[in-house]
């Protein structure tokens, strides 16, 4: 159980963080999520509609507009006609809401990525491991399959 109240721990911390990063740029904690995910998505090379995100968010069609609408108007995300059908819409994180993320989570994402440094390659595949499978298990679960 002390890994389950750590991974808490870490949660509770994180969100603290990320309530921060929100209230001192204006944003949503809802925001905040969109972004993550809209970054998650060119990461990964998946197309970020507005209807991925909203299914990602949990949110209707309206309520998806309405996030979009403040990103937009924040000037963090841009609406784009897709070249290949010009029907969908695609979004886009602006280059400034990059900075402006790397500037207030820059630090923290050093200072993991140094702990991460202190474990040999195959400790590193063990956390990797090991986060990752956690991260399908609180999946299935929010997705009520587990």
């Amino acid at each position: 159980m002390r890994v389950v109240h750590l991974l808490r721990a870490i949660t509770v911390e994180l969100d603290r963080i990320g309530e921060r990063f929100a209230a001192r740029h204006a944003l949503h904690p809802t925001d905040v999520r969109a972004l993550i995910c809209l970054l998650d998505a060119a990461r990964a090379g998946t197309p970020a509609t507005p209807g991925m995100l909203g299914a990602q968010l949990g949110l209707n069609s309206a309520g998806t507009t309405a996030v979009v609408d403040r990103l937009e108007r924040l000037g963090h995300v841009r609406r784009e006609r897709d070249t290949r059908d010009r029907r969908r819409v695609l979004l886009t994180v602006d280059e400034s809401a990059v900075e402006l993320g790397w500037d207030f989570f820059g630090p923290l994402i050093q200072e993991i990525v140094a702990v991460m440094g202190r474990f040999d390659a195959a400790g590193q595949a063990t956390v990797e491991r090991f986060l990752g499978e956690v991260h399908e298990a609180v999946t299935r679960r929010r997705a009520g399959d587990g």
